[in-house]
């Protein structure tokens, strides 16, 4: 069998397993099992590509796997749950990187360097122009891939910078940024079909690949710094479909089918779970990028603004009270969780309301959180069971019938705002109808507006008991109070 032929079948191997890895992350239960045979298949695709290249020389090769292993391994372990979706910004920035600098190499190596060595042609691209020298196909590939990538990276460094607080959060609106766009977009396809095209020389050319590489940087910044943070899970995975596509551009340009494959599929899923999260939030994709949510500060009527009245509060000791003879729990975990890293409070917790008899239940939100999934690895960091995390379609029914709810940290998301004041910016969201429940017990550390910057009106609601302080420290004391009060839990 010869090398090729080798390569060929690994790479086959490689993607079926990225085909079974990436259908096992749909579901929470088979989730850490999709993403080892994922990252098995990923293993196979960078062996299947020593093999099919003949590369023997492996010294650095090793090196480069020792070093991002180390810094995988201690991104794992060190990183906090709260900084998850910084770090997954991160990911899909490398990603884009990656695509974007492996095309760069592609022009140097291919078209550059061997004009430079052409003797007879003085230094001239072999047939005047890039896509004589590489095929038209794989010209245009190139300049593509070079766009995305760097979209994608300048993206989601700004992502980054947001989710981590170093830049604000809210929409940064520039004057006329649509027009700016609409010109570096522009500006980058039609420099990219003249670099492919014309007869320039070599020098020409690489001023117009940095150039290019340029304006897709500025791109990238200028199409992020306006969206808000109520959007950020949605920005996070359409970056995450950006990094897919543009992997699978530099597998074209390449000829790598197992690159162009689980770049398909990353970029597929990651629209689709875009779609999933536009959805969620009741918004159109464009919206999302260009309509700067919650660029008014919250200054909308109704509902979005104005101060709380008939607030409702009250302490563990009177909570606990209510949970104790509540035959029905659901918890709704947000963004405040996270913060408070109170993930195993609450599965103590829960324990203590199911050993009392209660039937408990956890409500996941598509955009609950500041990344897709956010919540549901919150919850199974834990070892909460997969069959209690229940989608918000299939929980809001159920309300009406519950006795307690217990909100932690959550906020738009729980907002009957949305159903009633056409007024209020989040208007026609779909939420999780806790306010329809017997009792509800939001735990938060004051008033604050969530991302959407607007007044929740579930504060106010009669049936609705604020439990100001730590999540973790209030969920601690809950659990307390009920093996205080009730016999047989403490055992």
């Amino acid at each position: 069998m010869s090398a090729s032929e080798g390569a060929q079948l690994i790479y086959l191997a490689s993607a079926i397993l990225f085909v079974v890895g990436l259908k096992r992350l749909t579901k929470v239960r088979t989730a850490q099992s999709g993403n080892i045979v994922a990252g098995v298949a990923m293993l196979l695709a960078v062996l299947g590509a020593l093999v099919e290249y003949e590369i023997f020389s492996y010294q650095w090769i090793l090196i480069g796997v020792a070093a991002g292993a180390a810094v995988g391994a201690f991104a794992a372990q060190r990183v906090p749950m709260t900084e998850m979706p910084e770090m997954v910004a991160i990911f899909n920035g490398v990603g884009g990187a990656a695509s974007g600098f492996v095309a760069l190499s592609v022009l140097w190596g291919e078209v550059v360097e061997v004009a430079a060595a052409s003797a007879a042609g003085g230094g001239a691209i072999e047939g005047g122009s890039m896509s004589a020298a590489m095929g038209p196909d794989a010209a245009i590939t190139l300049f593509l891939s070079i766009i995305i990538g760097m979209v994608t990276l300048s993206g989601s460094v700004v992502a980054y910078l947001k989710l981590a607080g170093k830049i604000s959060g809210s929409p940064i609106l520039l004057p006329g940024r649509h027009v700016i766009n609409a010109i570096l977009l522009a500006g980058s396809l039609g420099a990219g079909v003249y670099m492919s095209f014309s007869a320039g020389g070599v020098d020409e050319v690489i001023a117009v690949g940095l150039g290019l590489s340029g304006a897709s940087l500025l791109l990238g910044v200028l199409l992020v710094i306006p969206i808000g943070g109520a959007d950020m899970p949605v920005v996070i995975s359409l970056l995450n479909s950006y990094s897919g596509v543009a992997a699978s551009a530099t597998g074209f340009i390449i000829g790598n089918k197992v690159l162009i494959i689980s770049g398909a599929m990353v970029g597929a899923a990651g629209l689709i779970l875009t779609k999933i999260m536009c959805v969620a939030m009741n918004r159109s994709l464009a919206n999302v990028v260009f309509g700067g949510f919650g660029e008014d500060g919250g200054g909308a009527g109704g509902g979005a603004s104005g101060e709380y009245v008939n607030v409702t509060s009250c302490g563990p000791e009177e909570a606990a009270m209510i949970l104790e003879n509540a035959s029905s729990v659901i918890v709704v975990p947000g963004y405040g969780l996270a913060v408070a890293q109170a993930q195993h409070a609450v599965r103590e917790l829960g324990d203590l309301l199911e050993k009392n008899g209660a039937d408990v239940k956890y409500a996941i939100h598509p955009v609950a959180g500041r990344m897709p999934g956010h919540m549901n690895v919150l919850l199974a960091e834990a070892d909460i069971p997969y069959e209690q995390l229940v989608e918000m379609d299939e929980i809001n029914p159920e309300f009406p019938q519950t006795d307690v709810v217990i909100v932690i940290g959550a906020n738009d998301v729980v907002n009957p705002a949305s159903l009633t004041d056409k007024q209020s910016p989040i208007y026609g969201m779909p939420i999780l109808e806790v306010h329809h429940a017997q009792t509800v017990f939001v735990i938060k550390r004051g008033l604050g507006s969530g991302f959407a910057g607007v007044k929740n009106e579930l504060f106010e609601r009669d049936n609705t008991m604020m439990v100001f302080g730590d999540a973790k420290k209030v969920i601690q004391g809950l659990a307390g109070e009920l093996k205080e009060s009730v016999p047989g839990l403490a055992a």
